[in-house]
């Protein structure tokens, strides 16, 4: 049964969520189908990404953009929301919305009345909360690419299958975990034998050598090593231990496409408290296996009762994954 964006998207329980959108009747409308090759769309995401990721206060931690779905890692920055002053809202919003009149006069100082000025106020703060609302994200971003795929097949009707998918991340592990199972979605389908080859996922962009790409500027940085304090939003852990951590998963679900097996897990696992066998079942199943809520067993329960929803599947296997 369907629940309201609502009781599945909570700030408060988490900022971070696995989303899934899928095309609809899962063709191949980012591939190749019926003897046409779409696969030009995925980049058509990516860019769209880039540029919802300078609008919106919501990162994106991984990507992967398959040939009939796409998966992202995202976190919400609601507190980066509240911070912004009116008119960078104002700023943020003009770059994918037209302005009513009213707020184009206020932001460019023309003198209006009180009554006018607490209308502009009430609009701007409808507004930055649009900025953290999840849903408006993927609004802007499934719309854009919908109306794209029609005019470019000469159709209408609708180009996704419904509406997103989510799952609450509620720990650092379970979002890296995430991270991990997206990143090797590529290597699951047989669409690459290696991360650096997964063409469209995040951490073919984080492995790449340009610097300069105005791309690597969507996803959310690495912090570095997690014993490091770090009060910033950044991803706590290394990027090159999670290179190796992605590379070594990606071995052990494919051992004979890579090569010889490292013989020792990263040591990144000793923080994570996670069993490797655990581990690589979540990279294999984390959405059948954990449906709408991804983390710790009393976590997941706590999400439960704050969301008034009874009972959520995957805790026995939260309890084994993360104790």
């Amino acid at each position: 049964m369907a629940h309201a964006r609502k009781k599945l998207v909570s700030v408060v329980a988490t900022p971070s969520y696995h989303v899934v959108s899928r095309c609809v009747r899962r063709t191949f409308l980012f591939g190749c189908f019926e003897n046409k090759d779409f696969s030009h769309r995925r980049q058509l995401i990516v860019e769209r990404l880039s540029e919802l990721a300078k609008v919106f206060c919501i990162t994106i931690s991984a990507f992967a953009i398959m040939s009939n779905h796409y998966h992202l890692v995202v976190r919400i920055q609601r507190q980066q929301a509240i911070d912004l002053d009116v008119y960078d809202v104002i700023r943020r919003w003009n770059a994918l919305f037209r302005l009513p009149v009213l707020v184009e006069r206020f932001s460019n100082d023309t003198p209006i009345s009180a009554a006018e000025t607490a209308a502009v106020n009430k609009i701007i703060e409808t507004w930055r909360s649009r900025l953290y609302d999840l849903s408006w994200f993927m609004r802007c971003l499934n719309e854009h690419i919908a109306r794209i795929a029609n005019a470019e097949d000469q159709c209408t009707g609708r180009f996704w299958e419904g509406r997103f998918k989510s799952q609450a991340l509620l720990d650092e592990t379970a979002e890296l975990q995430a991270m991990a199972y997206v990143d090797l979605n590529p290597i699951r389908a047989d669409m690459a034998a290696s991360p650096e080859e997964s063409d469209y996922t995040s951490i073919q962009l984080r492995m790449s050598k340009d610097n300069n790409s105005p791309m690597k500027n969507l996803l959310r940085p690495f912090a570095g090593d997690s014993h490091q304090d770090n009060n910033s939003n950044d991803i706590p852990y290394n990027l090159i231990e999670y290179i190796q951590l992605v590379d070594w998963s990606g071995r052990q679900i494919h051992p004979k496409k890579r090569g010889v097996i490292a013989a020792n897990l990263p040591p990144i696992f000793t923080r994570l408290n996670m069993q490797h066998h655990i581990w690589l079942q979540n990279c294999l199943s984390l959405e059948s296996t954990y449906h709408r809520v991804i983390g710790p067993a009393a976590r997941m329960q706590e999400f439960c009762a704050l969301m008034q929803q009874k009972w959520l599947l995957g805790i026995p296997a939260a309890r084994e994954a993360f104790g």
